[in-house]
This record gives structure tokens, sequence and C-alpha cells, in this order.
């Protein structure tokens, strides 16, 4: 008992899933101590952090004028470097605590499109934030580990993660990804074209926050067997000089055909990974089957309408919105001899189509 106290005194090291949504950190020996979301509320006058996380978000709909709320995390990459330090920082400080004797050792999970300027990016992010070595994994092979997939089989498996900002589609054998894709469409998107129709159709303005709740509450990818209504209120774009709030009802089945352009990006993505597959392996997809993560993936009906436009078994993962940063907790089992690789290594690429 004494001993693990010592060794957990000494020895942090945490996976971190520094997403374009939420960041989740799993620390060794622990599991996930951290689930925030990706935003910082700056203070505009002073140019300082005021809040982050949960605390920052709660102040996206309603902000004075002196507070800025921003996504240092757009698309899955890094876009504002010296905000997402100070983001990073706060919350690995908060993961770890502040009386550790030694800096902890960062597994970092980076979609597979990332170019090396973001590898860099990121690798300098996390050393700002405190990480003593840094190690970086690509996110569908953490997902994969994360959601129970057997990688180190010499078999053909296949996960589709829908994040944020993006979707990563790869297929994995023997410890490695073999062929992977990634597109710039998943939740962001989503909410991106509810926004837009809400616009079109009911001339109503809303906020992404507002985009995102439609989604959950009455989205589909797939027809329903019992349609849903919702109440949603926003700005009225139809009056002429100042708009004032209005409220309308919609229905599940026009914001099903408000999302079917990004749906149908995702599986076309799909269906070219499994295109560029090697034909040995993907046609063990067929016994397999096709893993679904992230937090895209939950959306009503979305195994369904990629199962019928594959032919293939597709399924929902373990854990899809922790998938990625559990794959890393497990990964960090083996952490000196995952850490003891070359720094400019990253785990798990595989051939991009």
């Amino acid at each position: 008992m004494l001993f693990d106290t010592i060794k957990n005194f000494f020895n942090n090291d945490i996976g971190i899933d520094l997403g374009t949504m939420n960041t989740l950190i799993y620390v060794k020996n622990k599991g996930i101590v951290l689930d925030e979301p990706s935003v910082v509320a700056i203070n505009a006058d002073r140019d300082k952090v005021r809040a982050v996380g949960s605390q920052a978000k709660a102040m996206m709909e309603i902000t004075p004028e002196n507070i800025r709320v921003v996504r240092p995390m757009r698309d899955g990459v890094i876009a504002d470097a010296e905000v997402t330090d100070e983001m990073l920082r706060i919350f690995i400080r908060k993961a770890t605590g502040k009386m550790k004797v030694m800096r902890p050792r960062v597994l970092v999970a980076v979609p597979s499109g990332i170019t090396e300027v973001g590898l860099r990016a990121v690798r300098e992010s996390a050393l700002s934030a405190g990480a003593r070595k840094v190690q970086l994994v690509q996110e569908p092979f953490a997902a994969a580990i994360g959601s129970g997939l057997p990688v180190n089989d010499p078999d053909g498996n296949m996960i589709i993660d829908i994040g944020g900002g993006t979707t990563e589609v790869a297929l994995i054998c023997l410890g490695s990804i073999v062929v992977c894709s990634s597109v710039q469409c998943a939740g962001d998107a989503m909410d991106a074209a509810i926004v837009s129709h809400l616009q079109n159709v009911h001339h109503l303005l809303i906020g992404d926050p507002t985009a995102e709740r439609i989604k959950i509450a009455i989205g589909s990818a797939y027809p329903l067997d019992e349609p849903m209504t919702m109440e949603v209120k926003g700005l009225d774009m139809a009056q002429h000089g100042n708009r004032l709030p209005r409220a309308v009802i919609i229905n599940s089945e026009e914001i099903r055909q408000a999302l079917e352009r990004p749906i149908s990006q995702i599986i076309q993505t799909v269906r070219h990974t499994i295109d560029a597959s090697p034909p040995e392996l993907s046609a063990r997809l067929i016994d397999n089957g096709i893993t679904l993560a992230g937090g895209g993936s939950q959306l009503r009906g979305l195994d369904k309408l990629i199962s019928e436009e594959t032919g293939l078994a597709v399924r929902l993962g373990k854990d899809p919105l922790q998938a990625v940063v559990n794959g890393t907790g497990l990964m960090l089992e083996h952490a000196n001899q995952l850490f003891s690789q070359p720094t400019n290594s990253l785990i798990g690429k595989g051939r991009r189509v």
C-alpha cells in the first residue's frame, strides 16, 4: 500500500484525447479523471484566461463584451497554439494535482490526417503545458483499442471514429493501421447543417449549442418509426430591422434530411477506405463487421444506414465517447516501452488513402 502510494507520487503517466469538442485525460492506475469541453473564455481587455472547460462553455451563448469565448481546436488540430497551451496546462494540473515530484509523460491521440506541422504543434503544446516527454498515437488506433478490438491479431478490423471535427476510418491488422482515411466532416458539420436548415427553412437564427441540442434530442440518420418534435427558440430573421425572439416547432424528419449531406460524406469516406483495402483483409470484414466510436457515432440510425450502404454488420463500440482516451489508458500499461520509442514516431501510422 505504501509502495503504491510512493510509486504514484513519482509516476503520473497520462493519456490525452485532445478533441475539437472535448478534452479527456486518463491517468495511469486511476482511469479517466477529466472530461471537459475544449473551450476557453478570455478577458479580452486583459487577454487573460478567465475560465476553461465547462465554465467557459456556459459563457458561449451569453457573454459580455469584455469576454471572448474560443475553441482553440478546429477540425481535430490546433487552431490557436497559445490558448491551447494554457488550456492544456490547466487541464493537466487538474488531472495530476500540484504535488507531483516529476512532470508527467504524456500520450496524445491525434487525427490520422494531421500534417507534420500539426504534429509539431501538438508536441510543443504538450511540452509547454508541463509534459516531460510526449508520444503521439493516431486516434483511430487508440479508438480501436479502447473499443476492445483485437488490434494485434492477424485479422482485419475496421473502426470509424466520428468526433467533433473529423471522422477517421481505419483498417487495422497486426498492431498497426493498414489503410486509413479522414474527412473534416463530423459532429461540427452536423451542427452547421442544422443551423443552416433553421435559417433557410424557418428563417430562425440559432447558435451551435442549440443545434447540438437539436441533434441529440431528435437528430437521426435513418427514418424513425415514430417521428419526434421539438420546440426551438431563436431570433426571427424574417423581420426587417431589429430581430426579435421567436419559437418554432421542428420535427425529426426535417432534421434527418438536413443531416443527409454530412452523413453522405462520412459514408463515402467509409466506402473509399474499404475499396482501398487489401482484398484479403477487407473480405474479413464480412465476419468482423465495422465498429463505431466517437460522439457522432451515437446519432440515431447511423449504424443501420452504414450497414445498408456497405452490406456489412455495423455495431456501436464499448464506451464510444471515451474510446480514444480509454485506448491511450490501455497503452499506458506498457508505458516504458511506449516512451522509449523515438519522439518523432507516430504510433499506429499506416497508409493514407
